[in-house]
């Protein structure tokens, strides 16, 4: 999971699978808590399963910034980033 295509796809299975959603719903300008319809209780759980498919884990602070899937993409890009 390296380019931020690669990342929004598997984004997009994890709100598919986790949320139910169809794949139509989910594009990187879809928000998450007004088009897709996630609480705070569905991002818990995008966070943990961030975690798993990194082995890293999105800190609370920054995902509270986060409205849109292509914001999750980014805060994952940067996370799983090596370190410069």
């Amino acid at each position: 999971m390296q380019t931020r295509d690669d990342i929004f796809n598997t984004l997009r299975d994890a709100l598919v699978e986790l949320f139910e959603l169809s794949p139509e719903r989910v594009s990187l300008e879809s928000n998450l808590y007004q088009d897709l319809e996630i609480d705070s209780i569905d991002a818990v759980d995008l966070i943990d399963h961030i975690k798993r498919q990194t082995g890293k884990k999105i800190a609370a602070e920054e995902f509270k910034s986060v409205r849109t899937v292509s914001d999750v993409v980014e805060a994952v890009y940067r996370l799983v980033q090596p370190a410069a």
